[in-house]
């Protein structure tokens, strides 16, 4: 007999709510709720039209012409705002914005953001399956929608790097079968996938087989590789570089989930758009990682949005992208719609200019006013996972490269790695001095410390192009295995900033002249803070500034620069803590001196 199982948003389908929805909208019962006076923005046909909403409990009723009811236990005038549909941020790490999900919802809701795609990999990889169930207990009852994803990549790079777990098949499977996820996070193992390694393809296979989506990221790839990747099953992707990448994932069919992280390429899309004549229905809009100072003065998927318009994209295209195709890539037909029979999340827009928020509603309830929730969410009762460094305090003489068999004064040649972000293989020849290197005067060190007890040995790399350092810096929070990573020249400062950070259960970390000059901690797998939003945005913000007496000329903000450093499942070479890898060859570098 065939498994009959509950749709998404089958809250609605209670026989009786339907009853009253169906006589209000025929006039024989008055609505719970009447928005009147205001301007609808209809994602169907594009149009922005002068009509009423009459809700009943959770569900719209009667989407209808403007005067034509006044039969409402509650009227709420618009003077001309616009309604429109509740966003939809289809990617995201809350990890990344360093808080609780009951403070993010507490922060994006009043932005007009009422569900969520959340793959929690980052504390997956830290806490395995027993921190992906935290992070599913923890998302339940509140005010924002939160759809969470089963980590893909613990690691996101196996062989590369070691994490605090390991998700294979069955790992997937199991968390496939809980009723709040809702498919396969972001596979970002793009060689293991391309390769048909039994361990990707297993996983793959899993999500396959559950019926539920395949999250993706793709990137760099491109011709042939791009179409076995899609081959595979995978079926979205973030991880967009121009116009020309964008215009050939959307040839391949993969849905593209725009970010917000990345501005310059929200203008690469639009171009590629005006190329085309017309936004694709397979576009939706995401803030993969967005941190919380940004978060909380600029706003996630709303900032987005309005970069977009004011790059030239019209209101209604963007907000489709956000509404409509979101929830039809989820397949979920409650949401992304002002219409009768659907879900009553909307938001309040006083103009399609600047989109400025009045109110927003989630499931018929009135959610936020003017930039603030009107109830606050339930309290955190759930026990976060702690206690996740499990390292020894380090010493200066961890971050020295050795040269044991060298004299004073030889030349050896090494392996740097070539420039932030987009990484590439390089060599540099370099001084012997007391049985170790003498670090060029352009280049740092980056060690990687395991933080799970597999090793007390950093994985280290010299790297280039890192601007001028004063000092170093610390961060547990490290895409995507999250060890301990310390970045500097002075290894008095480097064991300072790692110190620190084992002292007091991971964060971030700026030291000068062997001193602490700030220190962020996040003890929730080295990640999240229980603080307040706001209390978390001021001390991040204060680690920004800190990390500008530490480091000059850096060609990006040095926080974000950080925490990518050891991105090992993308293209050229990452440090992590098995050494310097390469996400696309699956090249290992264990030691920094070349062979001789």
């Amino acid at each position: 007999m065939t498994e009959i199982k509950a749709k998404p948003g089958a809250d609605l389908d209670d026989p009786a709510l339907r009853d009253r929805a169906v006589k209000a909208a025929a006039g024989e019962h008055p609505f719970d709720i009447l928005l009147t006076g205001g301007l609808v923005a209809d994602m169907v046909t594009g149009e922005l039209r002068e009509a009423d909403v009459g809700l009943v409990g959770p569900l719209i009723a009667s989407v209808h012409p403007r005067g034509g009811r006044a039969d409402a236990a509650r009227i709420i005038e618009l003077d001309g705002a616009v309604v429109a549909p509740g966003l939809i941020d289809t990617h995201l790490h809350i990890e990344s914005s360093m808080i609780t999900p009951r403070s993010y919802a507490e922060v994006v809701v009043p932005q007009g953001t009422t569900t969520i795609c959340w793959d929690p990999h980052e504390v997956g990889n830290v806490g395995g399956l027993d921190a992906v169930r935290w992070a599913v207990a923890a998302a339940r009852d509140l005010p924002l929608r939160i759809l969470v994803e089963a980590p893909s990549c613990v690691p996101s790079a196996p062989g590369l790097e070691r994490a605090g777990a390991v998700f294979d098949a069955s790992a997937m499977a199991e968390m496939l079968s809980w009723p709040e996820i809702i498919g396969v996070a972001e596979v970002m193992d793009m060689r293991g996938v391309i390769e048909r390694s039994p361990h990707m393809s297993s996983i793959v296979q899993a999500g396959l087989d559950s019926g539920k989506r395949v999250f993706g990221h793709a990137r760099g790839l491109s011709d042939a590789p791009l179409q076995a990747f899609c081959a595979a099953g995978v079926e979205s992707d973030h991880e967009l570089t121009g116009e020309q990448d964008v215009l050939s994932k959307l040839r391949a069919g993969l849905t593209l989930e725009l970010r917000g992280s990345h501005p310059d390429m929200a203008i690469e899309a639009v171009k590629a758009f005006e190329t085309l004549g017309h936004v694709p229905q397979t576009v939706t809009l995401c803030t993969d990682d967005i941190f919380p100072d940004d978060l909380v003065a600029k706003g996630g998927v709303i900032a987005l949005v309005r970069l977009l318009v004011t790059a030239g994209m019209k209101p209604l295209d963007v907000l489709r992208c956000g509404t409509l195709n979101a929830a039809r890539w989820l397949g979920r037909n409650d949401l992304g719609l002002i219409a009768p029979g659907r879900r009553a999340d909307m938001v309040i827009y006083g103009d399609l200019s600047s989109l400025p928020i009045q109110r927003v509603f989630v499931s018929g309830h009135e959610a936020a006013i003017g930039g603030a929730l009107t109830t606050s969410p339930r309290p955190d009762t759930l026990i976060a996972p702690k206690g996740t460094m499990k390292l020894a305090p380090v010493t200066e003489a961890a971050f020295h490269i050795p040269a044991p068999d060298l004299a004073d004064g030889e030349k050896v040649r090494i392996h740097t790695v070539h420039t932030p972000r987009f990484t590439r293989w390089a060599e540099r020849n370099v001084v012997v001095q007391n049985g170790a290197i003498v670090l060029p005067e352009d280049c740092i060190i980056m060690a990687v410390f395991n933080r799970y007890g597999m090793s007390d040995k950093p994985g280290i790399g010299v790297m280039e192009g890192w601007g001028e350092w004063r000092g170093a810096f610390a961060t547990t929070i490290l895409h995507d295995s999250h060890n301990l990573a310390v970045f500097g020249r002075n290894p008095t400062d480097l064991a300072a900033a790692a110190n620190a950070l084992i002292e007091c259960g991971g964060g971030m970390a700026a030291v000068i002249d062997g001193k602490s000059t700030c220190v962020l901690d996040l003890p929730v797998c080295g990640l999240l803070s229980e603080e307040p939003p706001l209390v978390v945005a001021e001390r991040f913000a204060a680690m920004r500034a800190a990390s500008l007496d530490i480091a000059t000329d850096v060609p990006a903000p040095l926080v974000k620069l950080v925490i990518g450093a050891s991105l090992a499942c993308n293209p050229g070479p990452h440090v992590t803590d098995l050494g310097i890898t390469d996400g696309m060859t699956g090249r290992i570098v264990t030691e920094a001196i070349v062979a001789l």
